[in-house]
């Protein structure tokens, strides 16, 4: 097997793990399994870090030190950001997401804080206005993995809505996330129309040589809960507190679950758009469905149909 030209360092570890011979059986299975997991660390890789730097600094982070924690916090996510791309373990596509991600989270930012949301009760110098532009990266990581996950897992989509339906929906999150503070809050009509419109997608993926589906609606539930305990990670270092948090740490409530289920149906949307400047739409993954009837519990019959894995 012959490395891509422009690989990423990933992309060459991948390649190699991939044309293992594992056994059958349940040493077959446990391989897979493993290899599930090992990318989708990698996929959160920029998450993980910032993460770990969150709670390293609420930790050991010199209390008297000349610069801000926070400051700190900021200039560390550049770093990682740079040695990522640096070491090629990020592309330059990916880093492109970062900074859309990046720049939606801290418009949100600005307004939540402004209402009385959440808080950062530490000085900083990096900031806007109450908002320090480490908190960017935050959003900035969900981006990366929704990214990176697409694209190491070669995600193509039965049922896929129209474009302009979900651009739509998206837009219509954005705005409520915004606008309920002054008129009804839709979130209930928003959850149904994410509902109707993708209650029939399946995101089909491969951790290693057979394709697999899971229904897109629980796909993102499952990434909504993993952003909600990252979440509690964050507000356990005082990265940001909501009410009720300043006098000492408490669990975020679950209600935010569904806030961050909304989330990522706008994060989903935006890395929609850079696949489709690649090629690689959902609509163009359409084209290549497997009939239904080759799968079977959530698994591709391989003896049936050939999963088209050039993406």
């Amino acid at each position: 097997m012959t490395d891509p030209a422009g690989a990423t360092r990933f992309a060459r570890i991948r390649a190699r793990l991939e044309a293992a011979q594992p056994t059958s059986g349940w040493q077959g299975a446990l391989y897979e399994f493993l290899l599930f997991g090992f990318k989708q660390g990698w996929a959160c890789l920029f998450g993980a870090l910032m993460l770990a730097l969150l709670l390293a600094t609420h930790f050991f982070y010199p209390a008297n030190a000349p610069l801000a924690r926070y400051d700190f916090l900021t200039i560390g996510a550049v770093t990682i950001q740079l040695a990522m791309l640096a070491f090629r373990l990020e592309s330059w596509n990916e880093a492109k997401v970062i900074l859309a991600f990046h720049a939606v989270g801290t418009v949100m930012e600005l307004f939540k804080t402004a209402h009385g949301s959440w808080l950062y009760p530490e000085p900083s110098l990096l900031r806007i206005g109450d908002v320090p532009l480490f908190s960017g990266f935050m959003y900035a990581a969900v981006g990366s993995y929704i990214a990176r996950v697409w694209r190491i897992f070669h995600f193509r989509f039965d049922h896929y809505p129209p474009r302009w339906a979900s651009y739509a929906l998206a837009a219509a999150i954005y705005i409520n996330f915004f606008a309920h503070h002054w008129l009804p809050d839709i979130r209930i009509a928003l959850f149904a129309a994410t509902a109707l419109l993708f209650w029939r997608t399946r995101v089909r993926f491969m951790p290693f040589r057979t394709e697999r589906w899971m229904p897109l609606l629980i796909g993102w539930l499952l990434v909504a809960l993993f952003i909600w305990l990252a979440e509690n990670i964050g507000t356990f270092s005082r990265a940001w507190l909501y009410p009720g948090q300043e006098n000492g740490w408490a669990m975020v409530h679950p209600g935010k679950l569904g806030a961050w289920y909304l989330l990522m149906i706008i994060s989903f949307v935006l890395v929609s758009l850079v696949h489709r400047e690649r090629g690689d739409s959902p609509e163009v993954d359409e084209v290549t469905r497997i009939p239904l009837e080759t799968v079977t519990f959530g698994r591709i019959d391989d003896s049936k149909s050939e999963p088209d894995r050039s993406s």
